[in-house]
């Protein structure tokens, strides 16, 4: 009978080893899944706050074109930083124009009805959390990057 019970020595050590190893792997798996789902949800907040930050720089850049110092605005550009402080972004403006005189043909003949003439802005929106302008070719990809674009167009009549 002895020497039935030296052989089943070791097996108790064994089944708790593997325990410990199922056990530290299931931990590692949960923590980092719950790391993964922390970033995520900053991931989502700074791209909301980047969406909201390239609204307000759209609208501004409205303004300026149509009320504004911008009425020429052809290549205008405007970096705004007064966000960073408040939203943690920071916002480019460019702005284009296009002027078209209505009632005139494809051809450039005068026109028929009116000698209206009707500039078309085009403003376009960059914000991104970067530290000095959008967009930050340098970090695009990278993780923590986050960029949002609003383009509008708008006439002045």
């Amino acid at each position: 009978m002895p020497d039935r019970m030296t052989s089943q020595r070791g097996l108790g050590a064994v089944a708790a080893l593997f325990v410990l190893v199922v056990l530290s792997v299931l931990g590692s798996a949960i923590a980092r899944l719950g790391w993964t789902q922390q970033i995520s949800s900053v991931q989502d907040m700074d791209g909301a706050r980047a969406q909201r930050a390239a609204n307000s720089g759209a609208e501004w850049g409205l303004y300026q074109a149509l009320r504004g110092s911008w009425t020429n605005c052809s290549g205008a550009t405007q970096t705004l930083t007064g966000m960073r402080a408040d939203l943690g972004m920071i916002v480019t403006v460019t702005c284009n124009h296009d002027t078209f005189v209505e009632g005139q043909t494809g051809s450039g003949a005068t026109p028929v009805f009116t000698d209206r003439t009707i500039r078309v802005y085009r403003i376009d929106a960059v914000a991104c959390n970067a530290n000095t302008a959008c967009p930050d070719a340098s970090r695009v990809g990278s993780i923590g990057y986050i960029e949002r674009r609003r383009q509008v167009q708008a006439s002045d009549q």
